[in-house]
């Protein structure tokens, strides 16, 4: 996943390193939504510095790199894109070159031995730093010093937890706008960290113990993105619903957090990730059921269908377990969607589990899964303790086989949508239209792309400037990702008799 980011700007006639007001950076993130929110909050800090955003590496005279460790791919890709800059500064000595996140938080070492290039390392927790650490790093690289800069949080295996949470905290300083999904989108963090210890997953380690924000200042944030013209927040935490704060007045959790936020002027959506099964209370169930603006969509990651890969995994709940959960869901909250996580491959599984994960693909119908072949990380009980003792070809093929499952159940629960009219927030032109080399011309239908109240894709024909509003659209067709449809006209009458269709 890479940020949205502006326009390149062009570098400097001499190959010199950009100063002053017209620093240039160059931010690549890969990972998940908190990521995505790192970024635009480290932007937000630098643009205060006078940094202007280019989306060319080659106009830049700062690179940072926002990284991701869950996925061996993700880290490749940073260190493919790390490697092109071996040579960069023969030409540009005054050039900075950092990695943060979750791969700089854990593997600050290997980064710097294998990258010796790169400049700073910072970790998830001291994003604060990063305005000043880029300004030491010039000032070294200009001076021809090699020193390399470090910021990192404290490790979970030793000292006190409030020692460790300190070293952990939550980075909300500014808000970027030209960094969000889009200009009617942002994300909202409510907490960090994660204390679920899953066997395969470094996020404890990498983002710290769970902590969550005061409620007060999710609300003052939540209202400031809403002047912005912001229509739809997401919530994130690494498990989401777990959220708890005590203050204020009472103990807060994620139930009483959407009551807070949701009559919010100007916010018309509302929805949250990562769930995590076990914490999902009926009292977030009854929150999402009443509140109109709460999306009817649920992310909670499954995982294995099969008992005992969970066990191994440390998940913390059993099929049954989750099965009442879905059941709790649909009683509750009819017609809600729920989409799930799949790791397959993961030490342990034999053909009998795998079989029972595609068992609960048909049973639990998810709207969509995110499914992953398993990769031993670094950091993890899996890596330390468990042998990786599935065949490459076979994570393959089950990855094949069970994503081909779930996209016959999307596929068909698309399908039941069809003849609905569904309520739309528009987000802008759809994939295949911004492929189209012609733009538009003024008041011309081009193809929009939005989501229905149950986190689903639709596509239809409107005018651009319904982007941002939400829309009627009857479904005509799907795929198995994209409901097709078309906006709904109606007949009304004005005030000189006159019918016409709207």
């Amino acid at each position: 996943m890479t940020d949205p980011i502006l326009p390149a700007a062009a570098p400097p006639a001499d190959g010199s390193a950009a100063d002053g007001p017209n620093r240039r950076l160059y931010i690549e993130t890969v990972g998940c939504q908190m990521n995505v929110l790192d970024s635009e909050l480290v932007v937000g800090a630098l643009r205060k510095r006078g940094f202007e955003v280019t989306s060319d590496p080659d106009a830049a005279d700062t690179l940072l790199f926002n990284t991701c460790s869950v996925r061996e791919k993700a880290e490749q890709k940073i260190y493919s894109s790390l490697g092109r800059l071996k040579y960069r500064k023969r030409k540009r000595p005054g050039t900075v070159i950092g990695v943060l996140g979750c791969m700089a938080q854990k593997d600050k070492d290997l980064v710097f031995r294998k990258m010796p290039h790169v400049d700073l390392v910072v970790g998830t927790g001291q994003l604060a730093e990063v305005p000043d650490l880029i300004d030491a790093a010039r000032e070294n690289a200009l001076r021809g010093s090699k020193s390399r800069l470090t910021a990192l949080s404290l490790s979970r295996k030793g000292g006190a937890r409030k020692e460790i949470e300190a070293s952990f905290e939550s980075y909300d300083p500014l808000r970027e706008p030209t960094m969000r999904p889009t200009p009617h989108q942002a994300f909202v963090r409510v907490m960090i960290g994660c204390d679920k210890f899953c066997t395969y997953c470094v996020v404890p380690s990498t983002r710290g113990p769970e902590q969550s924000r005061a409620p007060s200042d999710v609300l003052k944030e939540v209202q400031v993105l809403a002047g912005q013209g912001v229509k739809e927040i997401t919530l994130l935490g690494q498990t989401v619903n777990s959220y708890k704060h005590s203050g204020e007045g009472k103990t807060y959790r994620l139930s009483d957090l959407l009551y807070l936020i949701h009559d919010t002027p100007g916010v018309e959506r509302i929805k949250f990730v990562t769930g995590y099964p076990r914490d999902l209370g009926d009292d977030l169930l009854e929150a999402i059921r009443d509140l109109k603006k709460c999306y009817h969509y649920l992310h909670v990651p499954l995982q294995s269908g099969c008992d005992d890969v969970l066990k191994v995994m440390k998940r913390g709940y059993t099929v049954e377990q989750y099965r009442d959960m879905m059941h709790r869901v649909w009683e509750t909250v009819p017609g809600c969607s729920v989409s799930s996580d799949f790791i397959v491959g993961h030490p342990g599984e034999t053909e009998e589990s795998f079989e029972k994960s595609v068992d609960s693909v048909r049973e639990f119908r998810f709207k969509n899964s995110f499914i992953f072949k398993y990769s031993p990380r670094p950091g993890t009980k899996a890596h330390e303790r468990l042998a990786d003792d599935v065949p490459d070809e076979v994570k393959r093929r089950r990855n094949n086989e069970l994503l081909a499952v779930q996209n016959e159940v999307s596929e068909e629960e698309n399908a039941r949508k069809i003849g609905e009219e569904v309520s739309v927030l528009v987000e802008g032109p759809s994939v295949r239209q911004k492929k189209t080399d012609e733009p538009a011309a003024p008041g011309e239908a081009i193809q929009l792309t939005g989501r229905t109240r149950c986190d689903r894709i639709v596509v239809f024909d409107g005018n651009p400037r319904l982007i941002g509003s939400t829309t009627q659209v009857h479904v005509d067709d799907c795929t198995g990702t994209t409901l097709i449809g078309s906006i709904v006209t109606r007949e009304v009458t004005h005030l000189g008799g006159l019918p016409v269709l709207v």
